[in-house]
């Protein structure tokens, strides 16, 4: 199996997960904004961006027959900044990899899709898979652009293909640099003890997902036939502030977080539901928020006071 971005976030606990389960797992990953500290030891790293003739040859001549594809432009700011580089990497890069396992072994890709950019502001709440698709940066667009050329890859090749449109994900690793989630942000600040800011009145709601949900998401698709989309998120919905409250507690953090200015077009609610993937694949997020941000926590002030011993 290969994973591409493996020694990010997200990518880095899927590998562990499949290491675990026994199965040789390559990684492909540029190291741009993933660590090589997050790489699994008994996984075989190989630094290469994923648009590059050399990353082709590997999904082309080592055999794999499973593709995990994490690897991304993931800073929604950026894609609008500069859509062009968005779509190199998110939908060129992509291509890049299809283009070369359809000439090679690979029989099934796993795709790291969005739910919390892909539906726009919703219509109903929370959103399920039929929800119309609106949305509203390219980063979002290139996620949806990929759905569908994973379709066309199935339906013209026989490639099997499983897209999991990811609510707001967080969890250990996470990177809290960047367009980084905001549990990462907020842990960073709070234990450093700078400033935490909300943007705007700070109502705004996200459906906060644990990683380990999302690995036990990736692990179902494996094997599954045909083609697919499935939203993986908790169905709940939590403000800002009450998400700020959670982590300072968690943390023993005295005081208010600042309020700043909105960031503009920012959706007001996000939320989905994984109905469908509890009924086809069997699983569903089972971590509870408030159980997932105080691990999720232990784990950022645990590394934070290995960086001052």
């Amino acid at each position: 199996m290969c994973v591409t971005g493996g020694a990010g976030f997200i990518g880095s606990h899927v590998a562990d997960a499949l290491l675990a389960q026994g199965h040789r797992v390559l990684i492909v990953d540029d190291l741009s904004s993933g660590r090589k500290e997050n790489l699994p030891a008994a996984a075989e790293f190989h630094r290469l961006d994923i648009r590059s003739p050399e990353a082709a040859s590997l999904i082309l001549d080592s055999g794999v027959e499973v593709l995990v594809h994490h690897a991304a432009q993931m800073d929604v700011r950026r894609s609008v900044a500069d859509p062009v580089h968005d779509a190199s990497v998110n939908v060129v890069g992509t291509l890049n990899l299809l283009e070369a396992g359809r000439k090679g072994s690979l029989r099934q890709v796993i795709f790291a899709s969005t739910g919390g950019a892909m539906y726009g502001e919703q219509e109903r709440f929370p959103a399920d898979e039929e929800h119309p698709a609106r949305p509203l940066s390219p980063y979002g667009v290139a996620k949806l652009s990929v759905e569908r050329y994973l379709y066309f890859f199935h339906a013209e090749y026989g490639m099997d293909a499983i897209a999991l449109r990811y609510a707001n994900v967080y969890g250990p690793r996470q990177n809290p640099h960047g367009e980084a989630g905001v549990v990462a942000i907020f842990l960073d600040r709070l234990l450093s003890g700078r400033e935490a800011v909300i943007n705007g009145d700070g109502l705004q709601t996200r459906d906060y997902v644990y990683v380990a949900d999302i690995v036990a998401a990736n692990l179902a698709a494996i094997g599954r036939p045909g083609f697919a989309i499935y939203n993986v998120g908790t169905g709940r919905e939590t403000t800002v502030v009450d998400l700020y409250r959670i982590l300072a507690d968690a943390v023993g953090a005295a005081g208010p977080a600042t309020h700043g200015p909105a960031k503009p077009g920012e959706q007001r609610r996000s939320v989905i539901t994984s109905d469908l993937l509890a009924r086809e694949l069997g699983v569903r997020p089972q971590v509870q928020l408030e159980n997932g941000l105080t691990r999720t926590a232990g784990w950022f002030a645990a590394r934070a006071a290995a960086s001052e011993g």
